[in-house]
């Protein structure tokens, strides 16, 4: 395989990534570069592969750092595995350009969802935080640190008996416990609405930051914003984190205790993630719920069916907005124009038929009209039966 510049192209349908990847289409983009559904032509399946940021016209050793860095994300994310986390599949080398190779997962992210429902029900929110934490709980384990927990990197999947299953997906600001050589840069890197306060001061994120990042999460779920609000200024905003005073919450019920233990400004005071897993999960079991059906089961509605966001729409969106997977990272996929006003999400088809009914046919004419439901023999007998009665009337009166 050629590693030289001279024979790149542009990728778009149908290039070959490495001689065996063929990509299909854009389905989505992230901080390093977009991503692409392909078929894997060794394995004869579909994958999502991830095209890293382009080292064209970078010095030797610029792109030498970028493949470095997607070895590392995929090499991190290779040792996850959960099924609550997107599998890694690969990393390959095109022409020197470096895709990582994940499972394909038809999907909707959580920020997507949040653009069209604004908030989530307490219980499906406290649901999607404690898969999120158990993924989380084996990632800390084997030394992992996510260190950009948001919205837009946790998925829906949309199909298959995995349907309304959380994956957690994006490793690539991620590092190892025992992985410093990339770790000097002295930049900070993430979301700043998602930050706990002392990665905004500039400290090095630790299990405990992502804690905080998977609670300021939650929160944005139930309260329809992040703790210390948007602010178009990353600077401000930093200091807002900083500062650590959080915005009152007013909609998160039950989950208000949990979610302020996980959004305690102090690092050794926020619970563990397997107990924020825990705490999380008893509050979407409930009263009457099983904790191990909150962790292994999809997110539900309170009558225990599968939410309409996490249906897969009916028909495919004509264009794939910016996010990750299927569909994800933008508004849900529009709906053609219903008969009836329907609620925001809901990408069921309509109930109401805009055919017409069985019991009152429209028959068309030969030319192609409307007819008016009278044949011409009918018009006839009419005619006839009309002429008798007005003779026998004539002859009565004669």
């Amino acid at each position: 395989m050629s590693t030289t510049p001279d024979h790149r192209r542009t990728p778009g349908p149908q290039y070959l990534v490495a001689g065996r990847y063929r990509l299909r289409s854009r389905i989505g983009g992230g901080g390093m570069g977009s991503v692409w559904l392909a078929r894997d032509q060794l394995f004869d399946r579909d994958v999502a592969v991830k095209q890293v940021v382009s080292t064209e016209g970078l010095s030797d050793e610029s792109a030498e750092a970028i493949r470095l860095r997607a070895m590392r994300e995929g090499r991190i994310a290779a040792r996850l595995v959960h099924r609550n986390a997107v599998a890694m599949h690969d990393v390959a080398l095109d022409s020197g350009e470096p895709w990582l190779v994940m499972e394909y997962l038809p999907s909707r992210s959580v920020a997507q969802i949040l653009h069209a429902t604004k908030t989530l029900d307490v219980r499906q929110a406290a649901q999607i935080g404690a898969q999120v934490a158990d993924a989380m709980t084996t990632a800390h384990a084997a030394g992992i640190i996510h260190r950009d927990i948001k919205p837009g990197n946790l998925l829906v999947t949309t199909t298959g008996r995995t349907a309304g299953l959380i994956k957690i997906t994006d490793f690539g600001i991620s590092r190892l416990k025992d992985d410093v050589s990339m770790n000097n840069s002295g930049v900070i890197t993430g979301t700043p609405a998602y930050f706990a306060p002392e990665v905004a001061r500039g400290a090095e994120p630790t299990e405990a930051s992502d804690v905080y990042s998977l609670g300021a999460t939650v929160y944005t779920l139930v309260e329809g914003q992040p703790p210390f609000g948007v602010d178009d200024d990353s600077l401000a905003l930093l200091h807002k984190v900083a500062r650590a005073r959080i915005t009152p919450m007013t909609k998160a019920g039950e989950l208000e205790p949990v979610l302020l233990r996980m959004l305690e400004p102090s690092p050794s005071r926020r619970p563990s993630m397997a107990q924020a897993r825990d705490l999380l999960a008893t509050v979407a079991a409930g009263e009457r719920g099983s904790v191990q059906q909150i962790l292994a089961g999809p997110i539900s509605t309170p009558d225990g069916g599968l939410p309409t966001w996490a249906q897969r729409s009916p028909r495919p969106p004509r264009t794939h907005p910016t996010g990750t997977h299927l569909a994800v990272g933008g508004p849900l996929p529009a709906r053609p124009a219903p008969s009836v006003t329907s609620s925001p999400g809901d990408d069921r088809p309509s109930a109401v038929s805009t055919a017409p009914s069985p019991s009152t046919p429209r028959p068309q004419s030969r030319n192609g009209f409307p007819s008016t439901g009278r044949s011409n023999a009918a018009l006839a007998v009419g005619g006839v039966v009309v002429l008798v009665i007005v003779v026998v009337l004539i002859l009565t009166l004669v």
